[in-house]
């Protein structure tokens, strides 16, 4: 049986002979799938057989699903159901993506700019789709400002404001797991046994706290776009 860390740096390096790209890239994509697919496992495991008293993976995921949901409505109100499988679907997978860096020889994909970068672009285009789709072409009031005469300046803050969010979603979830993997690496190299472990123990909760993060600011954008503009 084929190890499935070999496997991966197998399908890596193949992948970066074909797409002639760096051994970075190469890997966040195949790790990117590899999050995918071990999602869609634990899917197909929680709800292969459900029962009406919960059980192993679907009790697990229930209370992950339960969790996630009542954040929503909490931060967002009601009307944030609606925006659940964006919303949950993000936040499991950049935690399962940090997580995974944990593992030794393992790579995170969030580690890699161009992941961090497509997900913070997900959720700048929900955010504006759904003002759009809610409020019409009133959407651009959000733009204008509270005074009519200030409009014209309001309105490149604003615009600069907003195309700032991508960037910082970006920035925030790269800089910190790129970091923390960069760390955890050098640690191993100088002593592979103990020194470790407390920044693996650290690890699991920046992980924790850096899907949360995302997670929160994204419902607060997507908030944001469908209040009315005053």
């Amino acid at each position: 049986m084929v190890h499935p860390l070999l496997f991966l740096q197998f399908i890596s390096s193949k992948l970066q002979a074909l797409l002639h790209v760096g051994d970075a890239a190469a890997n966040a994509i195949v790790y990117t799938w590899f999050v995918i697919v071990l999602l869609l496992i634990v899917s197909k495991l929680a709800t292969g057989s459900m029962k009406l008293v919960p059980s192993g993976m679907q009790n697990f995921m229930e209370v992950v699903i339960d969790g996630i949901e009542n954040m929503i409505v909490e931060t967002m109100g009601e009307h944030g159901r609606p925006f659940f499988p964006l919303i949950a679907t993000l936040a499991l997978f950049i935690l399962v993506s940090n997580l995974i860096g944990l593992v030794p020889g393992f790579f995170p994909p969030t580690a890699n700019i161009n992941t961090t970068a497509a997900c913070a672009v997900i959720v700048f285009l929900s955010t504006h789709v759904v003002g759009i789709k809610h409020h019409g072409f009133h959407y651009l009031k959000h733009f204008m400002g509270p005074i009519w005469w200030l409009a014209p300046i309001m309105f490149f803050i604003e615009l600069i404001g907003h195309l700032s969010r991508p960037v910082s979603l970006t920035l925030r979830l790269f800089g910190n797991m790129n970091g923390h993997e960069l760390v955890l690496m050098i640690f191993f190299g100088l002593a592979p046994f103990l020194v470790p472990l407390p920044m693996m123990l650290m690890g699991v909760l920046v992980s924790f706290i850096q899907a949360f993060v995302f997670m929160l600011l994204a419902m607060i954008y997507i908030q944001g776009s469908l209040e009315e503009a005053h």
